[in-house]
């Protein structure tokens, strides 16, 4: 029962993860399309219907930063495509940047610009999305390119090579994006953007896309088709769309590419490693170790695949093992301080940034963390350690009648020392006990030792009651 007590108490603290994901991961990750992944829509629902004659066009949704399972799902994307008869395939991205090395970012730019379906890539639905880093490159190989307003490009670094004589092509506007960003308008205006008679509304809509991409002719002479008009029963013109496929990253895919994201890599090693400290300190192996090693097994995986600091890392576990020092005594002192400044550090300086993004931990993040470390090791665990030690299993009756030495006043309550560990103690009233006075256990009440000095203690309450 205690043990459950115990892992009650860090539970919330796992659940906090729902918390600062609702202020980190959306960040990184975007906004969610209202369309349901997986599924099959008409793209110009409300004025016609589907086109059987047309070609599908396929949207992959993409968020988030570019680590190898993206990739991955980019690449397979294209080639189920390509199988299956598509005339288009449009990513609609949402990106901080890339974690991969550029070798893979190379091949995933070749594959885009050697594709045999026209790719197009839009930045959307929200006007907060925006691509970042070396995912922006993808804007110089693609067929058809477009953003919603207000959102944002740029941050390229130097342009990666294509194999003979393709190379990224970012118009005129490759310069200022290399250090800089450029909104959909300067996007517009520099040619980054294709095709570039783009309306000032942008594109605010997968609709909206397919609509440009209607009649763009490709390097092969292939003309896309992806929308017509046609008159219905009543003589009125109405847009008839081809059907759109949207699809998003896999049960697996998504569980390993959240597991990549600062904010949950640094969470679940944090959990990880206060739970393997919890079950090591209950002298046992159950749940709490079990889900502790997979949490921590995540966290490795998530910081192996960012952009981490490995003296950040180091910070961290010496605050887990300053933390224990103090859990094994069964009370918060001077290392627990040492173990929150070297978690506050490390936490802090966890990540390195990538250009034209900041990777620290938000807030909300550093607050769940910081909250959660300290409940855990301030309050839970020496509580599951004195009560561990306390239990009638290991014998207290030879305490009653021993020496000890008060740690600070105890006037009526405080801190005793018996033998090697120290108690919570409580006295009478009218006999404080002062820093380093000795005294004598003369009952045990729960986990409180009842103390009284060697000399001059007070008759009991109890004892003056009974005559």
């Amino acid at each position: 029962m205690r043990r459950l007590a115990i892992t009650l108490l860090i539970a919330p603290f796992a659940g906090l993860v729902g918390l600062s994901l609702l202020g980190s991961t959306a960040g990184a990750a975007g906004t969610v399309p209202t369309d349901p992944p997986s599924t099959q829509a008409p793209a110009a629902s409300g004025e016609g219907g589907v086109a059987p004659d047309l070609a599908p066009v396929d949207v992959l949704q993409v968020s988030g930063l570019f680590d190898p399972v993206t990739v991955q799902s980019i690449e397979d994307a294209i080639d189920e495509s390509e199988a299956s008869g598509s005339q288009a395939l449009i990513l609609q991205l949402s990106s901080g940047g890339a974690i991969v090395s550029e070798a893979e970012m190379t091949r995933l730019l070749q594959k885009v610009a050697d594709a045999k379906v026209a790719i197009g890539i839009w930045v959307g639905p929200s006007r907060d999305d925006h691509v970042y880093g070396l995912p922006a490159q993808l804007f110089g190989v693609a067929d058809v390119t477009a953003m919603v307003p207000g959102s944002r490009l740029g941050y390229t670094g130097p342009l990666l090579p294509l194999a003979g004589e393709q190379q990224v092509d970012l118009g005129a506007g490759a310069d200022q994006l290399r250090n800089g960003s450029l909104s959909f308008a300067e996007a517009r205006t520099l040619g980054v953007l294709r095709p570039t008679e783009i309306e000032d509304e942008g594109v605010p809509t997968v609709r909206s896309m397919l609509a440009i991409m209607d009649g763009v002719q490709l390097n092969d002479g292939t003309v896309l088709d992806t929308v017509t008009e046609q008159l219905n029963d009543q003589g009125d013109t109405e847009l008839t769309a081809t059907l759109v496929r949207f699809s998003s990253l896999g049960l697996i895919e998504e569980m390993f590419h959240t597991i990549a994201s600062p904010p949950m890599a640094f969470l679940f090693f944090v959990i990880g490693c206060c739970l393997l400290i919890f079950e090591f300190f209950t002298a046992g192996v159950g749940v709490a170790g079990f889900v502790g090693a997979v949490l921590a097994i995540f966290g490795c995986f998530g910081f192996s695949a960012l952009p981490t600091r490995p003296a950040a890392i180091a910070l961290l576990v010496l605050a887990m093992l300053a933390f224990a020092i103090d859990v094994q005594v069964g009370i918060p002192r001077f290392w627990t301080g040492v173990g929150a400044v070297l978690f506050v550090l490390g936490s802090w300086f966890l990540y390195e940034p990538l250009p034209g993004t900041d990777l620290r931990l938000s807030w909300i993040t550093l607050f769940v963390g910081v909250a959660g470390v300290l409940l855990t090791f301030v309050v839970g665990m020496p509580s599951m350690v004195r009560t561990r030690f306390a239990t009638p299993t290991i014998g207290r009756d030879w305490m009653i009648g021993s020496a000890g030495v008060a740690i600070g006043a105890i006037d009526p309550e405080g801190v005793a020392q018996v033998g090697a560990a120290k108690w919570r103690a409580r006295t009478n009233r009218a006999t404080p006990l002062v820093a380093g006075a000795e005294l004598r256990v003369v009952a045990i009440d729960g986990v409180t030792l009842e103390v009284e000095p060697l000399e001059g203690a007070a008759r009991d309450y109890r004892e003056r009651r009974a005559k």
